[in-house]
């Protein structure tokens, strides 16, 4: 990817859409034809496979490396992530650019907007495939393949609910969402109008039954697969959006069970770091070396190459975080509300460090959060396509396989992604609690806060970011979320989940101009358009309005 021009990047994202991309993953046609998958030796088997198998690796997308956000699930982790202020790009030449600028790509006619909808409705189609399959009261040896593809099927519709509604359940029960495609080959698929919010998490809810029922003796062997934890914490993340605060609290608890916190030398492992499962890791996601995301292009096509930055200049030579000047930054601000006393702050780069005089005293710096030194200083201030020429704010959370970043992307890149962790429960937990007995849900996140920072206190991360929707309490649990599960892909739905704006520009910002903007509502451009074309077929549809830019820059905030 290295011999492509990074500046067109935005101008590729921007391809108008004339048809659908991928048929064969459009709502319109994600019923299934049983007798022809049924007949297959192994099928139902296999099929249940694919369910977790699919949701990376492949170029399932375009079918071929020409986009490098195109290797699955995780990709959405970023795509959301960058659209608020926790996340600052590099430079405006980053393949994630449509999403943080709110370019004219998210509108229906072009193809990033075809993005989420070929790729979440193809991965419900596999579930409705199983489901159907499975029939209506599965077999025994179909009734755990049945509960995964519920469970899953629930996870898919629970993002893209949030992903399309304007306005959350909590705030509007009314609100429109998605188009249901389930199994039922006579739902009339040309006048399938969006659910409501209300409908939405009905229908969720309901598989999420299923699943908790069809799973109850499940034993799996690993966490790429889910099983009743994930199911719990799949209803904890529904209930916390509908502010069903007593069952939220109820199911991020059961949730927690046989699970363990990350201690202090887990989070910052330079070896492990965030790429394998571990006590406190309830499902995930492995990406493997012979992935065609990995073994195309260099490995370029990637989450590694998006989020690891400890890879050889010298023996590697490829990532477009490490090696092309692309890196995620963490927002400054942010940073600088993490005290010195707590560890989670030492997987980031200080800024600080760019103040110092010579190279030699930033490598020695740089010692504090790599063993690699020199790589982090290279991805800083000395690649050719990088503007950004600062090392502070450089994320190092995400750690090559081992911490070899000598081994070529297909292999250090191998990582494992948590999709759910223990400490997500935890503070769910904790915000439900408070909501509805301040003291206890206090108690508890004090608790939490100190297993990260012994010298947490109370009432010193409540910022209103512009508004004052919620109270300092959920503010200062925002504020542990937006700490703790930085770049695992929760940052759009808190936004919109608790009516907040994004402060971009401020004395300091490490975001570049013409993208510093503020505001004390939620972004319109968090709400996703539909593809045009699915509206094509589908003549009860009514889309969400095309995101609009702001046209200049937001003047200073002042903290």
């Amino acid at each position: 990817m290295k011999t492509k021009i990074l500046a067109i990047a935005t101008a590729l994202l921007s391809l108008p859409v004339f048809t659908g991309c991928i048929q064969e993953y459009e709502p319109q046609s994600s019923t299934v034809t049983i007798d022809q998958a049924a007949d297959a030796p192994g099928s139902f088997d296999n099929f249940v496979n694919t369910l977790t198998s699919s949701l990376g690796g492949q170029f399932t997308y375009s079918g071929d490396d020409q986009y490098p956000w195109d290797f699955g699930y995780t990709s959405f982790f970023l795509q959301r992530d960058v659209m608020g202020q926790d996340i600052a790009l590099a430079n405006d030449g980053s393949w994630y650019s449509s999403w943080y600028a709110c370019s004219r790509a998210l509108g229906p006619t072009y193809a990033v907007c075809q993005l989420p909808w070929t790729y979440y409705y193809g991965w419900i189609k596999n579930c409705n495939t199983v489901i159907q399959m499975a029939g209506p009261e599965p077999a025994a040896d179909k009734v755990a393949g049945a509960g995964l593809a519920y469970a899953m099927r629930a996870m898919f519709y629970l993002d893209i609910v949030r992903m399309y509604a304007p306005e959350t359940y909590g705030k509007n029960l009314d609100a429109p969402t998605v188009t249901k495609v389930t199994e039922d080959a006579s739902i009339d698929v040309s006048h399938n109008p969006r659910m409501t919010n209300k409908e939405a998490y009905e229908f969720i809810l309901s598989d999420l039954d299923k699943a908790e029922e069809y799973l109850a003796n499940y034993q799996r062997t690993d966490v790429y697969t889910p099983d009743l934890s994930v199911v719990y914490g799949l209803k904890a993340r529904a209930y916390l959006t509908m502010e069903d605060w007593a069952n939220a609290e109820k199911y991020a608890k059961l949730a927690q069970q046989g699970y363990t916190m990350l201690t202090e030398s887990e989070w910052t492992s330079r070896t492990n770091g965030f790429n394998s499962p571990n006590g406190a890791w309830m499902f995930a996601y492995k990406f493997n070396s012979d992935d065609p995301n990995l073994r195309n292009n260099d490995g370029d096509s990637s989450w590694a190459s998006h989020m690891i930055i400890e890879m050889s200049p010298e023996t590697n030579g490829c990532g477009y975080a490490a090696n092309y000047g692309y890196p995620m930054l963490i927002d400054r601000h942010l940073y600088e509300t993490i005290p010195a006393t707590d560890y989670r702050k030492n997987v980031f780069v200080d800024f600080a460090i760019d103040e110092l005089g010579s190279e030699d005293d930033k490598l020695e710096a740089l010692a504090k959060y790599s063993d690699h030194p020199d790589w982090i200083y290279t991805c800083g201030y000395t690649n050719t396509a990088s503007t950004y020429g600062m090392v502070g704010g450089l994320e190092v959370k995400f750690r090559p396989v081992n911490g070899d970043g000598t081994a070529p992307l297909a292999q250090a890149g191998a990582v494992s992604v948590p999709l759910m962790r223990v400490e997500e429960m935890k503070l769910i937990e904790i915000e439900a609690a408070g909501m509805q007995d301040l003291a206890r849900g206090k108690q508890l996140l004090e608790a939490f806060a100190k297993t990260r920072d012994p010298q947490y206190e109370y009432g010193k991360h409540n910022e209103a970011y512009g508004n004052a929707s919620t109270s300092a309490f959920q503010n200062e649990v925002w504020w542990q979320r937006r700490v703790e599960l930085w770049g695992e892909g929760f940052a759009t739905f808190d936004i919109k989940r608790l009516s907040k704006g994004i402060i971009r520009n401020y004395a300091g910002t490490n975001h570049f101009e013409g993208y510093l903007w503020n505001s004390d509502t939620t972004p319109q451009w968090m709400t996703l358009c539909i593809v045009g074309t699915e509206a094509d077929y589908n003549y009860d549809l009514v889309n969400n309005p095309t995101p609009v830019a702001p046209t200049e820059d937001s003047p200073l905030h002042v903290w």
